[in-house]
């Protein structure tokens, strides 16, 4: 049992505070109102275009509008979950109210133009969630796990602060748009300070390698709060390294590492997963990778493919969280177990994922005209296609159809979705004021793709288990703090 299905004890009081029992109706009907609201404005948006702003203090562009109406969606989806999920809780009021605050902050943050206003909503987003994650303060083990969140994201915060501060020192704009417009006069020490520190606390909002400790001490959440983690809170990276495009992209080398960054969580994400027993630590250990990727689509310079990325991750995210309960089964180890990752694959099944991945990326080339030319987009549509053979092959491995109707099946559905993958970053491309920063390729990307392709290759058949070194190296590296960790059933109940 997981600290995130837990359920009110028998004789929990309900939270009767006086005017608290409407909180989740009204909070819940508030949200809906607003995600109407979100819609209604990126089509008024979409149709005239322009920035609409307070002169230095917010700044509504395409990319506000489009995230008003993903979070305000997300956090619908949450709330009315939750009214169910936690009704008769003694902390249900607090936690509508927290949910609500944390949308809220999320709602300015990319609304935010001034860098004072975008460090202090930066801030107070990881607190709220810090917050959700120690929901259940009856338990010491809920109150450590939110202990070590809130130490993750006020590093994460000081680091983007050292960023702003030094991004206005060196600029002498005070918002972000005024810092964008000026990004081309920096260069030297000051500006790799500024763009490191961005990326850091990049990394670590967004759970990255080696800062996924917090998430996989989180486990104390109640699901929808582990929901909203992973289908928006996670995704504040590439929301922060899409607002200030123009100040990582000063320099192609600099746009390298963050290739690397990105892959070496990817992998890294992929091979923790390999090692958990649970559902949740392994969704957990899937949105390390999955951010990992959306991380390399920003060092690549394609920021669309990015939000993208992140908005689609978000919709797989949040209903695998939701729905994770109907995933547990009771089993158990025998000696004929097969390694975790992969699995056997018939020859015709083989040639039949590859020749899916491959035709995903020729679809995906057409459509957006990324692959068309020796550029990093070429690498874009490489990965397009490597994603779409992975998923295919699993597609084929673990879809309870015949084999011939699989293998006629997979296909017809994958490339349906390229398409509309292809759409929605077009769309999405067509909403952002921040311009695609291709860059040629090098020896350097070659090295980088090749090295992710052969150990994601390994992975895949299983070769990593055959290190006990390496198993126990990954078992230590996805250990949450022991604070947080629910040793026994009695540690279930708060009351």
């Amino acid at each position: 049992m997981s600290g995130n299905d837990s359920k009110p004890t028998i004789g929990a009081l309900p939270d009767t505070t006086p005017g608290s029992l409407p909180a989740p109706a009204v909070v819940t009907w508030v949200v809906w109102t607003l995600f109407v609201a979100s819609i209604t404005v990126l089509g008024i948006r979409i149709r005239f275009g322009g920035v609409w702003e307070i002169a230095g203090v917010i700044a509504i562009d395409g990319l506000t509008t489009l995230m008003w109406v993903v979070v305000t969606f997300f956090s619908g989806i949450v709330h009315s979950y939750s009214r169910r999920y936690l009704a008769g809780s003694v902390h249900e009021t607090t936690f509508f109210l927290t949910t609500f605050g944390f949308t809220v902050a999320v709602l300015g943050l990319v609304a935010a133009d001034h860098i004072a206003l975008f460090g202090l909503l930066w801030l107070a987003m990881g607190m709220l969630m810090a917050a959700l994650i120690g929901t259940i303060r009856g338990w010491k083990q809920a109150r450590a796990a939110a202990a070590v969140a809130r130490r993750y994201f006020l590093a994460s915060s000081a680091i983007l602060g050292i960023a702003l501060v030094t991004l206005w020192w060196a600029t002498g704009e005070t918002t972000v748009s005024g810092i964008g417009t000026a990004a081309d006069t920096l260069g030297g020490p000051v500006w790799l300070l500024a763009a490191g520190a961005l990326v850091l606390a990049a990394m670590i909002q967004s759970a990255l390698v080696p800062f996924h400790t917090w998430m996989l001490s989180s486990m104390t959440a109640p699901t929808p709060a582990s929901a909203l983690m992973h289908a928006g809170f996670v995704n504040a990276g590439g929301i922060l390294l899409t607002r200030f495009a123009p100040v990582i992209t000063v320099d192609p080398t600099f746009l390298l590492a963050v290739v690397a960054i990105g892959g070496a969580s990817a992998i890294g994400g992929k091979l923790l997963k390999s090692v958990q027993t649970d559902v949740k630590s392994k969704l957990g250990c899937s949105t390390v990778g999955q951010m990992g990727f959306m991380i390399m689509q920003v060092g690549l310079g394609f920021f669309g493919a990015a939000i993208t990325h992140l908005i689609l991750h978000g919709f797989y995210k949040a209903y695998q969280f939701l729905s994770s309960g109907e995933q547990v089964e009771r089993t158990r180890p025998t000696g004929t177990t097969e390694h975790t990752v992969g699995g056997t694959t018939s020859a015709v099944g083989a040639i039949v994922a590859v020749l899916t991945g491959f035709a995903g990326g020729a679809v995906f080339a057409v459509l957006t005209g990324k692959g068309t030319s020796v550029d990093s987009g070429l690498l874009l549509t490489v990965f397009v296609v490597f994603t779409t053979l992975h998923a295919a092959r699993s597609a084929i491995q673990h879809t309870s159809l015949s084999a011939m109707a699989r293998y006629v099946a997979v296909p017809a559905v994958f490339f349906p979705a390229i398409v509309v993958y292809a759409v929605v970053y077009k769309g999405v491309t067509g909403l952002l004021t921040v311009p695609t920063a291709t860059t040629a390729l090098t020896p350097i990307h070659g090295v980088i793709t090749v090295g992710f392709i052969g150990i994601y290759v390994a992975i895949e058949t299983g070769i990593h288990e055959r290190s006990r070194r390496l198993y126990v190296a990954l078992l230590n590296a996805t250990q949450p703090s022991a604070d947080t960790v629910l040793t026994s059933t009695e540690d279930y109940n708060e009351y």
